[in-house]
C-alpha cells in the first residue's frame, strides 16, 4: 500500500506558489505615549473615571508582497476631577502576502491583520496603565469585521470621510490609500 502512495495537491505537497499565502513577518511598537498629568493628586481622587477608546487602522504598502498594518489606539480616562491618564499607542505589523486576489486584500488588511495584532496591543495598554500606577485596563475586543462592513456601506452611500481617519464605525479608504 505504501508503494501506491501518491502525492496529491492539498496535503501540503503541491505547488506552494499557486494559492494565496499570508505570513506575519514582524510586530512592533511604532509609537507609545503615556501621560499621567495630574499625578500625584490623581491617586487621591474618589470618583470613577470614564474610559474612552478610539482606534484607527493605517495600511501602507512597503513592497509588492509586504504591507504594514498599524493599529492606533487612543485611550483616556477622565473623571469630574480631571484627566487620570491618556495613552496613545501605534502598534504595527508587517504582513507578507503572495497571490492574493485584489478583492481579498481589504478584508485581510483591515479585518484579519488587525485581529491578529490587537491582543498584543491590548496587553501593552494593560501594562502601560499598570506602570502609570493604575489598575491594568483590559480593553474589550474590537469587531474589526463590523467596522470594515460599516466602512464599505458608508463608501457605497457616498459619505465623505473628511479627516482621512476612521473611528470604529466611520468610512475609510481602501488599503492601498493608506488610512483605514
Amino acid at each position: 500500500m505504501a508503494d501506491q502512495d501518491t502525492l496529491t495537491p492539498g496535503n501540503g505537497s503541491g505547488d506552494q506558489n499557486l494559492g494565496p499565502q499570508a505570513a506575519t513577518l514582524a510586530q512592533y511598537i511604532k509609537d507609545l505615549s503615556i501621560e499621567n498629568p495630574n499625578a500625584p493628586h490623581v491617586f487621591q481622587w474618589q470618583d470613577q473615571p470614564r474610559v474612552d477608546v478610539q482606534f484607527n487602522i493605517n495600511v501602507d504598502r512597503v513592497s509588492d508582497d509586504v504591507h504594514e498594518v498599524v493599529i492606533k489606539l487612543d485611550v483616556s480616562a477622565r473623571s469630574d476631577s480631571g484627566v487620570q491618564f491618556m495613552i496613545e499607542l501605534s502598534y504595527g505589523g508587517l504582513f507578507g502576502l503572495r497571490n492574493f486576489p485584489e478583492e481579498a486584500l481589504g478584508p485581510f488588511l483591515l479585518v484579519e491583520a488587525p485581529r491578529l495584532l490587537f491582543p498584543f496591543a491590548r496587553q501593552i495598554i494593560a501594562e502601560s496603565t499598570q506602570n502609570a500606577g493604575f489598575p491594568p485596563l483590559l480593553l474589550d475586543g474590537i469587531d474589526f469585521g463590523a467596522a470594515y462592513l460599516a466602512q464599505l456601506q458608508a463608501a457605497q452611500e457616498g459619505e465623505p470621510n473628511g479627516s482621512g481617519e476612521a473611528a470604529p464605525a466611520e468610512s475609510a479608504p481602501s488599503p492601498d490609500e493608506g488610512q483605514a
